[in-house]
């Protein structure tokens, strides 16, 4: 499998199951705005969407969406609990979770903190949104140790992303002691603080 992320994009979370799983995926970044690999591909060739992350596959084919890149991750290695079970209530929880970070965290809130030419508006409503929203998550989370079944899963992987980003446009997430507790837990985990160092390294890389 060969896994294309962009550095400190939302394909984080899909190079931190990788890892967590310990599964043999090579990792390949891309430059979103090129839209070209860093080995030199076109990669609208390769994801037409033209967005991360995208997993090719030992067939060839491509599966170009975050929830479904993650889940296909976590279950090429179930003994890693990195999903549970399908047919499980708590399976259904964990999509709930990933269609919730997706389309209200992720879409709505962060791609107009993050996008450039994002018109100001948008950025106003988000900007405003974005205490809401933490306050929310943190409720979500209660005293639990992870979204989900109790352990880590695919969905702590995927908010570890959202409140990295939180962080990068200015929220204090010591406004929000357990999150900023549970973000701190995440990155206590070997796998996420060694994806998250490469993909630190990869973006000044890039910047300089």
């Amino acid at each position: 499998m060969e896994l294309y992320a962009s550095p400190m994009a939302c394909s984080l979370a899909s190079h931190i199951i990788a890892r967590e799983a310990g599964l043999p995926v090579k990792l390949t970044f891309v430059n979103t705005t090129t839209k070209r690999t860093d080995d030199g591909k076109d990669f609208l060739a390769i994801a037409p969407n033209g967005y991360v992350p995208a997993l090719r596959l030992d067939n060839g084919q491509i599966l170009n969406e975050g929830p479904s890149v993650l889940q296909y991750l976590a279950d090429q290695k179930p003994e890693a609990n990195l999903a549970p079970k399908w047919g499980t209530l708590e399976r259904y929880q964990l999509i709930d979770v990933l269609n919730y970070l997706s389309t209200e965290v992720h879409k709505a809130l962060f791609i107009p903190l993050l996008t450039p030419n994002a018109s100001q508006a948008s950025k106003a409503e988000a900007e405003a949104e974005l205490p809401h929203t933490l306050a929310y998550i943190e409720k979500r989370l209660g005293k639990n140790q992870y979204l989900v079944a109790g352990t880590f899963t695919v969905a702590d992987a995927y908010l570890f992303v959202m409140l990295t980003w939180a962080a990068y446009v200015g929220a204090d997430l010591k406004k929000w002691p357990a999150l900023a507790a549970y973000y701190q837990r995440l990155m206590a985990r070997p796998a996420v603080a060694k994806a998250f160092a490469e993909e630190m390294d990869q973006r000044k890389k890039r910047a300089a």
